[in-house]
């Protein structure tokens, strides 16, 4: 170990460049391309970490296509959840960290050999679990926890309604709910992928493409309805969502995949006291960030560390297919998380 003048704690080996996966103008995923960069020197709180796996997420779609940039001071390369090696510790970071198997939730650069990372913003890693696993949690764990548990007030005993419940953010929402003795209806667009969300251990899956969600749900809860929605499709499914809540609900929006306005019943959402509300994370704060990782350390993590949750694995490419990564999102045959083999374990 050596200690650089900028006071960072450094491994042995470090190189001054790296390979990243970036693009010059927004479009298809074929725009995707690896490009040479320095290496990143972490700053204060900050470790760098040796990219093992990185994971795949809606959000590095959107920003690839242009309508999702990076909040400022962020990186403009594509990636919010990474596991690896810490390789390099700034001021303000502890020490002790440095060649940890970690994985952390980022704000962009995932795609690349190394990444930086809030040490704040890690989670240690079991010395049984695998990298490529580890690549898979942070995005979605970290979303679900905040949006369902803390935006959601979901509790045991609750109903959860989850939308895309093959998705990565579904598959992760289902398990924690289980977990925490939530029933969860899931929706999904086949009887494959309603097959898979039962084996999560969902109460009902709904194939949206043959049956109508709204009257399902009501079937299913005697007419009283669910008690949090985690809603990935906004547009028209908001004031049908609305008609699944039951009085004091809560309808949680974490993505418009079909379409940034709804209209509503507002005199519906008086009469059974319900609370709207979203949010999304990439731009949230440092400080924001290190307060709900404490949490999910403590109260979630545990979950992870002796294998009660696990995340579901769609398919890893390798590094340098990061575009057919992409597609394979877009296109929406994939049941859980894809990731990308960086270095490998």
């Amino acid at each position: 170990m050596t200690k650089q003048k900028t006071g960072t704690h450094v491994a042995a080996n470090l190189p001054e460049t790296m390979t990243a996966i970036g693009f010059d103008d927004p479009g298809g995923a074929e725009v995707l391309r690896p490009e040479r960069l320095a290496v990143p020197e972490p700053g204060e709180n900050q470790v760098l970490i040796r990219v093992a796996y990185a994971g795949i997420n809606r959000p590095d779609v959107i920003q690839r296509q242009g309508f999702y940039p990076p909040p400022p001071g962020a990186s403009p390369i594509p990636g919010l959840e990474v596991a690896g090696t810490v390789v390099a510790v700034g001021k303000g970071a502890p020490p002790e960290m440095l060649n940890r198997r970690v994985c952390a939730l980022v704000s962009g650069g995932g795609y690349a050999e190394y990444c930086l990372a809030h040490s704040a913003h890690c989670l240690n890693l079991p010395a049984d679990m695998a990298f490529d696993i580890a690549a898979a949690i942070p995005e979605t764990l970290f979303t679900v926890w905040h949006n369902v548990f803390e935006r959601g007030w979901a509790s045991d005993g609750d109903t959860l309604l989850v939308h895309g419940g093959t998705s990565g953010i579904g598959t992760m929402a289902i398990q924690l709910a289980k977990a925490f003795d939530i029933a969860v209806i899931a929706t999904a667009g086949s009887e494959d992928k309603c097959e898979a969300i039962r084996g999560l251990g969902a109460d009902l899956a709904i194939n949206y493409r043959t049956q109508d969600f709204v009257e399902e749900v009501k079937a299913f809860t005697g007419g009283k309805g669910v008690n949090v929605v985690l809603d990935m499709v906004s547009g028209e499914y908001v004031a049908r969502n609305i008609e699944c809540l039951a009085d004091d609900g809560r309808h949680v929006t974490i993505a418009v995949l079909g379409g940034l306005k709804a209209e509503i019943n507002m005199a519906t959402v008086m009469r059974k006291r319900l609370s709207l509300t979203g949010s999304t994370l990439r731009p949230r704060s440092d400080e924001f960030k290190a307060l709900l990782a404490d949490e999910i350390y403590n109260y979630a993590w545990p979950l992870f560390e002796d294998g009660t949750i696990l995340p579901v694995m769609d398919r890893t490419f390798p590094f340098a297919e990061a575009g057919a990564a992409h597609a394979r999102m877009e296109e929406g045959a994939h049941i859980g998380k894809i990731v990308l083999e960086v270095a490998g374990d």
